[in-house]
């Protein structure tokens, strides 16, 4: 005689249905999430120009590069520099420089010049451009601040934003 019952086993089968269907659940909200977060996943980009679409909290966010290592950028006027995250030194293969003083809305603080080698969005390229890794920092977006986004010409209209590169 067999241990399992036919019962036994539909009810596993119907257990695991469940757990199937909860993970692929899980799986296309997560994805939908981070649509809502970043738009712009996939860009529109044709030579020296980027379209980009604001997200559901006003924001742009885009996904782009720094020294060839794929990142997430949010684009923030405000910043005087590129900040970026110091846990993200060896995985952007950065140096650390001498240290920086910087206000935010936090207050002052401390963090560490770098250079980046390139850095880039779509068909949008630069080269030897100022940054900052600030070990306060805790999440993984780079701040896309103005010493990126002054060599380039931006045009808002709705909830889209064009950067072209002045060439």
């Amino acid at each position: 005689m067999s241990k399992f019952s036919p019962q036994g086993i539909g009810k596993g089968m119907i257990y695991a249905a469940w757990l199937i269907i909860l993970g692929l659940l899980t799986l296309f909200f997560n994805q939908y999430l981070d649509k809502e977060y970043n738009p712009n996943q996939n860009i529109s980009a044709t030579s020296g120009e980027v379209i980009l679409k604001r997200n559901r909290n006003g924001h742009y966010v885009t996904n782009g590069r720094i020294n060839g290592k794929s990142v997430v950028f949010f684009l923030d006027t405000g910043a005087t520099i590129v900040s970026i995250p110091a846990h993200l030194k060896e995985y952007l293969n950065l140096e650390q420089g001498v240290p920086l003083m910087a206000q935010t809305a936090n207050g002052s603080i401390r963090t560490y010049h770098t250079s980046l080698d390139n850095i880039g969005i779509g068909a949008i390229e630069l080269h030897n451009v100022r940054a900052s890794l600030n070990p306060q920092m805790q999440m993984n977006e780079i701040l896309l601040g103005m010493s990126f986004l002054k060599h380039l010409e931006f045009t808002q209209r709705g909830d889209t934003l064009i950067l072209r590169q002045n060439l």
